[in-house]
């Protein structure tokens, strides 16, 4: 990629010019994230690194789930589901901008079935002959699943129901369905701007903490650790007490790259399809159906930002490699739809975006892939060859339980440092989720307060985007010297819009349109919209003719290979440059 005056960033030179810290965290996915904000909220001198963008690996490809985890009940992790539900339910207090309750629905077929099974694989952990729960089973389940969630009533108890009403709910199911059984979980409605939420949090802690996306960690010497601006292809080092290893299901090849061998890891591949399908969209009324295929599976088909999310699978996989939604996973999911809901038809026209990731697992021999724990541990060592560095290893980890994890990771580097917590996050909102108005009475209110320059229609759409930073949003607006107009191709943005989300260290144009926005993820990037955000973030960044070239074909490709949506890298610009 060609470089200019434009890529020495400032993020990078605040970490370059004081190369010594007391935590580097390597790796910026939601858990080592979670990590630095804690750590900077004890006002500890603490340094992440990641070597994508924020929260652009394992973290941006779950089921955008904030979830307690009802079928590792069956695995005998209790303490995992006990403490996911209860962080659940902290997530809708904490962060209700984009954590929202969903009702969930499993459609059951059968009275006993999976009875004499189930003890066999919780003891055993081998999936066997796959069957499908019936509603003895299930029952017991969601007894034990609502008695973990006793905290003043978050969400509503499940319910259980025979098939006449199930059907007056959800007319478009299998007939032949016997009950269904309705609980609540959650869905983030755009985790990468939540995992970026966290990353302000921390920084506004003042300078002890400091990050940068793009920066890999590709080696040590002695004790300093090497890290590469993957923009410039520079190296440097910085030294710190505790290195901290949050690369997910590349732990072991982040330790391999820092001199240390260890097989910590074993993740599974997990795929997902979006589809733009009204009557599948319709058909969930306003909830997800979420159920266990005949091959042992998890499924679940939920409505998310206008579309309908369709997933999981759970396959082996090998984080050296790329992870790819391939097309034979497309047909499961298609097939998982027809079980469920057989007179709507789904086909490959209506997918308006894929995505697969690689889950951060711990090493599992023989367990079959849906049996392996959930749960995370933190494995501490020597770091390298020194003899005064420490290294703690994350195993595990997931969306839900981030914030437990960051906490029990911090108390471990905080004693390492032989520092005592000066701040809890059990209670501390997350970024635009402080003082988000829960009512329709309250969000009036706070439209009155905030959008007379923008006016009530835009602020209101604003404020369900960014939550509270909407206020943030709107000022870098109204102070915008040029006049902030509707985008030609997408008018529910705008042009000083955009050019706040290139400030949110935003590197790439890959960037801007997969995790800065929903644009790409809900099916709007065409061709034209495509063409009009290259030149907003050219005209941010000031970028050459040649650079923007660059970003245009890489955007393109990753889109291409990893989302299946295809655009023109080459374009006319504004500047009447071919590229």
């Amino acid at each position: 990629m060609s470089t200019s005056q434009t890529d020495i960033r400032s993020d990078v030179q605040a970490i370059r010019s004081n190369p010594r810290t007391q935590v580097l965290i390597i790796g910026g996915g939601i858990n080592g994230i979670g990590t630095f904000r804690d750590l900077a909220l004890q006002g500890v001198d603490v340094v992440l690194v990641e070597r994508g963008d924020y929260a652009s690996g394992a973290s941006s490809a779950s089921s955008h789930m904030i979830h307690g985890g009802v079928r590792y009940l069956e695995n005998g992790e209790f303490r995992l589901v006990k403490e996911s539900v209860q962080e659940r339910n902290r997530l809708l207090r904490l962060a209700p901008h984009y954590v929202k309750p969903l009702p969930t629905t499993i459609p059951i077929f059968s009275t006993f079935s999976g009875i004499l099974s189930a003890p066999l694989r919780f003891l055993t952990h081998k999936s066997g002959k796959p069957k499908e729960r019936g509603a003895l089973l299930i029952k017991v389940g969601l007894l034990g699943y609502d008695s973990f969630s006793r905290d003043g009533g978050t969400v509503p108890r499940h319910k259980f129901v025979g098939r006449k009403k199930s059907l007056a709910k959800l007319p478009k199911l299998r007939p032949d369905v016997k009950y269904t059984a309705t609980y609540y979980d959650a869905a983030v409605e755009n985790p990468e701007r939540l995992a970026l939420d966290l990353v302000q949090d921390a920084l506004a802690t003042g300078p002890h903490a400091r990050t940068a996306n793009y920066v890999e960690a590709v080696g040590a010497n002695g004790d300093p650790v090497v890290l590469r601006d993957t923009v410039t292809g520079e190296t440097f080092e910085v030294t710190a007490e505790v290195v901290v290893n949050t690369t997910g299901p590349w732990t072991d090849l982040t330790n391999a790259a820092l001199g240390e061998a260890t097989r910590f890891m074993g993740g599974t591949k997990g795929s997902h399809i979006v589809l733009d399908n009204p009557e599948l969209y319709e058909a969930c009324a306003g909830g997800e159906v979420f159920f266990e295929n005949n091959d042992g599976r998890i499924v679940l088909i939920y409505p998310l930002n206008g579309r309908v999310l369709v997933g999981t699978t759970d396959l082996e996989a090998d984080p050296s490699e790329p992870a790819l939604c391939t097309e034979e996973e497309v047909d499961y999911f298609f097939e998982l739809v027809g079980h469920v809901f057989p007179t709507i038809t789904v086909e490959r026209p209506q997918i308006v975006y894929r995505y697969s990731g690689i889950r951060p697992l711990p090493g599992h021999g023989d367990t079959a892939p849906g049996f392996v724990s959930r749960d995370y541990r933190i494995e501490q060592a020597s770091f390298g060859s020194s003899k005064t560095v420490t290294q703690l290893s994350l195993v595990g980890g997931k969306w839900t339980t981030f914030r437990a994890l960051a906490e029990h990771l911090a108390n471990d580097t905080l004693a390492l440092l032989g520092r005592s917590r000066t701040v809890s996050t059990t209670d501390l909102a997350i970024g635009g989720g402080v003082g988000f108005p829960q009512t329709p009475a309250a969000v009036t209110n706070w439209v009155k307060a905030n959008g007379a320059d923008l006016g009530e229609e835009r602020t209101r759409i604003l404020l369900a985007r960014y939550g509270t930073n909407a206020a943030k949003v709107i000022a870098h607006i109204v102070a915008a010297e040029e006049t902030d107009a509707p985008l030609a191709t997408l008018p529910g943005y705008s042009t000083a819009e955009i050019g706040y989300l290139m400030g949110e260290h935003t590197v790439h144009l890959s960037d801007l349109v997969l995790r800065r926005s929903i644009i790409a993820f809900v099916g709007s990037l065409d061709q034209a919209v495509f063409d009009e955000l290259s030149e907003l973030a050219a005209a941010a960044h000031g970028w050459s003719p040649e650079r923007l070239a660059d970003e245009r074909a890489q955007a393109a490709e990753n889109l291409r290979f990893f989302h299946g949506i295809v655009v023109e890298a080459s374009n006319k610009t504004a500047a009447g440059a071919v590229n």
